[in-house]
């Protein structure tokens, strides 16, 4: 009797949806995994259209920095057409723009620069000092402990496997309405292996990248993006790359939110790995707004 197929991991998901598929020589088609939510995570728009971009550069080109707009929510059930415009290749540098494509119009469009690697100036901001991930609790004992009365929304999106474990410092906010900060620090690191490829590994940084950031500017306020009197979106996203990350271990993701404001959240991130290398800076702009009809 032939042994039944082992169900693919969350990472190897991921993995696979950014293997696009070319359909011509600037033209990607890609698809999202069917996980029962009614748009497509923007971290998973940022990373195909950074894949798609990537495969149109020379091999000996990484990307130093992308930006983006998020211009309408993506449909989980079509592909998404990526299409690739070559503004420049020059000596050192190389720039192109990507638009994402769905139901014939544009859902997502970005800008991104790649660059040969070259020796220079090198100095970072020291990483914070905060607990350790093996002293936080892990998501499994979040979930037993708060998930059985916690609103659904927020059961749906702790409860579903992911390609990334999230282990935040501090849980304050996910059990309370208390007014904070408006800062959070959270270890992040994937499920699974990524390829040894810094291609790869560059679009995996930017998917999780979009983990998270908008809830931060909610703090002050004593809610969350789960709340469902709260509208919230991502408008944009900026993220430059500082430094390779082989991504096989935790990543501190250290967040704050400078402006609320006009309906809108601003929340920078920086990405660092346990040792303190600062991997990667991150700033997005969300929509947030109280529902008409809450």
């Amino acid at each position: 009797m032939p042994q039944a197929e082992r169900p693919s991991s969350p990472m190897e998901q991921l993995i696979e949806t950014l293997d696009l598929e070319r359909l011509e020589e600037n033209l990607f088609r890609g698809g999202s995994p069917q996980v029962g939510w009614q748009r497509v995570f923007g971290g998973q728009v940022i990373a195909q259209a950074l894949m798609a971009a990537q495969r149109t550069a020379t091999l000996d080109r990484f990307v130093h920095s992308l930006h983006a707009y998020f211009l309408l929510p993506g449909d989980p059930k079509v592909p998404i057409i990526y299409q690739v415009e070559r503004l420049r290749d020059g000596s050192s540098f190389t720039t192109r723009r990507v638009t994402a494509i769905q139901h014939g119009k544009a859902i997502f469009a970005m800008s991104a620069s790649f660059q040969l690697e070259e020796p220079g100036f090198d100095h970072q901001t020291a990483i914070p000092e905060i607990k350790q991930p093996a002293e936080l609790m892990s998501e499994q004992q979040f979930q037993e402990m708060f998930l059985a009365h916690a609103p659904e929304m927020v059961k749906r999106y702790w409860g579903q496997k992911r390609p990334v474990e999230i282990r935040p410092v501090n849980l304050v906010h996910y059990v309370s309405k208390e007014k904070l900060k408006p800062e959070q620090q959270i270890w992040v690191r994937t499920t699974g292996t990524v390829p040894d490829d810094r291609h790869y590994q560059a679009a995996v940084l930017a998917y999780l990248s979009d983990m998270t950031l908008l809830d931060t500017s909610l703090y002050p306020h004593g809610t969350t993006i789960f709340d469902p009197a709260i509208q919230a979106a991502s408008i944009d996203h900026a993220m430059w790359f500082h430094r390779p990350c082989a991504l096989d271990d935790w990543l501190l993701y250290s967040q704050d939110s400078p402006s609320a404001s006009g309906a809108r959240g601003m929340t920078r991130g920086s990405l660092y790995t346990r040792s303190g290398t600062l991997v990667a800076s991150v700033a997005q702009e969300g929509l947030i707004r109280k529902r008409a009809d809450a």
